[in-house]
C-alpha cells in the first residue's frame, strides 16, 4: 500500500473533499497539482515549506511525498532565530511556496505550490523506510531538535489509529489544528489522504466553526475543547458527530464532564509524541474516562521505570517514565547522535521522558513531564496533574499550573499558578488539603492572569518563572 493510499488509489471527485480555511478541492485535483510539484522537486533530498493552514500548504507537502522527498514543515509563527536555526539545520534545497516567488526570509530557489498547475505523472513509490517529515521539536530545552520520520511510521501510526478509532472513508474530519505539528499534519491531513474519507480544515478553530461543519470525527486540543464546552449551543450541535477526539495535552475533567453533558460524547483521549507519533488511544469501541489516555496501538509496547531504570509496577498508582517501542517510532535525531543516544536504552525502548501509571487493565494516565511535573517532597512523589485536577474543581478556578519548586526542608515543594475569579491563596490551600492527602497541597499559589501556552495549547511551565 502506498503512503498516501485513499488519495494515490481512488482520489475522491467530490468538490469539497479537501477544505482549509474555506476554500476547497477534489482529491484528484489536489493529486493533479501535487504531481506538478512532484516533477519540479525530484531528486532533491529535502525542502522546506511555510506551514500555514491553506490548502498550497497541502499540495507542497503531498508532492514533495509523492516524489520522496523529505518535508521539512516551518511553523509559520516561528522567529527570526528559530526559522534560521531550521533552515540550516536540514540543509532543505529549496521552498516551497504558494507563487513560487522566494521568501524574504529564506535564501532558498522557490517551488510553486499553486493549484493551477498540474501534472498527470505518477512516481513510483519510494522505500517504506526512507523519511518522510522532519518536524522539529518545541525546543524547551535548547534550540528545536529534528525529528527524522519515516514513511512506515506514518503509515502505522495512521493504519494503527484507523482501526481504534473505526475510522472508514465515510468519515468527515474536522480540526483546526497547526499543520506543522503531528497532530494537524500527520494525523489531520495525511490521515484522511491514507484512510479515505474528507477533511474539513476550519482554520481557526473556533466553537461556531466546530459547530457547523457537520463533521463525524473531530479533533481538538484542551483549549479548543474547553471553548466549546463554554459555548452550549456549539457544543450540542456535536451530538451528531461520531468521535471527538483530545490530545496534546491533558483534557482536565471537567471539560471532559462538560463535554459528556453536552454532545453525549465522551472524549477520546490519546497520547504520543513527535518522536513516536501515536503510540497509545482510547478506543472508539471501549471505555473512556477522565484523564486516562488508552492503551497501546497495534504493535506498540510500553512499560514504566523509576530514575534508575527498574521495572515499576502496572497497578495503577505507581508512578514511572513512560517508555515506548513499536513501529511508529523516529529514525533519529538529525545531526544529535548525542541526543539520540540518551534518549534510547540499547533495547530499542524510548525515553519519553513523560511520567505515567498503567492499570492493570492496560490504560494509561499521564501524570506529566518528568522534568516539571513529577514532584518529589518530603519523601514523597506528588503528580502535578492530580493536583492541578484538584484546583480545578474549585468553582473559582479556571486554569491550573503546578510545578515543584526548591524548598529548604522538603527538597521541593508543591507550588501553583492560578487563573481565577474571586478566590485567594490560602482558600486555595485549604480546598486542595480537603480533596487530596495533605502532603499534596500546594504551599505556595500564585494568581496570575494568564498561564503561557505554545501554538498546541500546551502549557510552557519553563516559562513560569517559579522561584519559589
Amino acid at each position: 500500500m502506498t503512503l498516501l493510499a485513499a488519495l494515490t488509489e481512488t482520489p475522491d471527485e467530490r468538490p469539497d473533499a479537501i477544505r482549509v480555511a474555506g476554500r476547497a478541492v477534489s482529491g484528484d485535483r489536489l493529486l493533479a497539482s501535487a504531481a506538478a510539484v512532484a516533477d519540479e522537486v525530484r531528486g532533491l533530498d529535502r525542502v522546506a515549506v511555510e506551514a500555514t493552514a491553506s490548502l498550497e500548504t497541502v499540495v507542497g507537502v503531498v508532492g514533495a511525498l509523492l516524489a520522496g522527498v523529505t518535508v521539512v514543515p516551518v511553523p509559520p509563527d516561528a522567529g527570526p532565530m528559530e526559522r534560521d536555526h531550521i533552515l540550516r539545520d536540514c540543509a532543505a534545497a529549496a521552498l516551497l511556496t504558494p507563487d513560487g516567488r522566494p521568501a524574504d526570509w529564506a535564501d532558498l530557489p522557490a517551488v510553486p505550490t499553486s493549484l493551477d498547475r498540474r501534472s498527470a505523472s505518477r512516481p513510483p513509490e519510494p522505500d517504506a523506510g526512507d523519511p518522510a517529515l522532519i518536524l522539529y521539536t518545541s525546543g524547551t530545552t535548547g534550540l528545536p531538535k529534528g525529528a527524522l520520520i519515516s514513511r512506515r511510521a506514518i503509515a502505522a501510526c495512521l493504519d494503527g489509529l484507523a482501526e481504534a478509532w473505526a475510522w472508514t472513508p465515510d468519515d468527515l474530519l474536522v480540526h483546526g489544528l497547526p499543520l506543522h505539528h503531528v497532530h494537524g499534519l500527520v494525523l489531520g491531513t495525511l490521515g484522511p489522504l491514507r484512510v479515505g474519507g474528507r477533511i474539513d480544515h476550519v482554520g481557526r478553530p473556533r466553537p461556531a466553526a466546530y459547530a457547523a461543519a457537520g463533521g463525524t470525527l473531530y479533533f481538538g486540543v484542551p483549549t479548543v475543547w474547553s471553548r466549546i464546552a463554554a459555548e452550549p449551543a456549539a457544543a450540542r450541535a456535536l451530538r451528531t458527530a461520531r468521535l471527538l477526539v483530545s490530545g496534546s495535552a491533558a483534557l482536565p475533567g471537567a471539560v471532559f464532564d462538560g463535554l459528556r453533558r453536552l454532545t453525549s460524547h465522551q472524549v477520546v483521549e490519546r497520547y504520543g509524541m513527535t518522536e513516536t507519533l501515536i503510540t497509545v488511544s482510547a478506543r472508539a469501541d471501549g471505555p473512556r474516562a477522565a484523564g486516562t489516555v488508552g492503551v497501546p496501538l497495534p504493535g506498540v509496547e510500553t512499560r514504566l521505570v523509576d530514575e534508575h531504570g527498574g521495572p515499576v509496577p502496572a497497578d495503577g498508582v505507581a508512578m514511572g517514565e513512560l517508555l515506548v517501542r513499536g513501529p511508529t517510532l523516529f529514525g533519529g535525531y538529525l545531526n544529535r547522535p548525542d541526543a539520540d543516544a540518551a534518549s534510547r536504552y540499547d533495547d530499542g525502548w524510548f525515553r519519553t521522558g513523560d511520567i505515567a501509571t498503567i492499570g492493570p487493565d492496560g490504560r494509561h494516565r499521564i501524570v506529566g513531564r518528568a522534568s516539571t511535573d513529577l514532584i518529589k517532597s518530603g519523601g514523597y512523589r506528588i503528580g502535578a496533574g492530580e493536583v492541578e485536577e484538584a484546583l480545578l474543581a474549585h468553582p473559582g478556578v479556571r486554569e491550573a499550573a503546578v510545578v515543584g519548586t526548591p524548598h529548604d526542608d522538603l527538597g521541593q515543594q508543591v507550588t501553583a499558578y492560578v487563573v481565577g475569579d474571586g478566590v485567594t491563596a490560602a482558600e486555595l490551600i485549604d480546598f486542595v488539603a480537603r480533596m487530596l492527602a495533605a502532603h499534596k497541597r500546594p504551599r505556595r499559589v500564585h494568581l496570575v492572569d494568564q498561564l503561557p501556552r505554545n501554538a498546541l495549547g500546551k502549557i510552557q511551565k519553563t516559562r513560569l518563572g517559579i522561584g519559589g
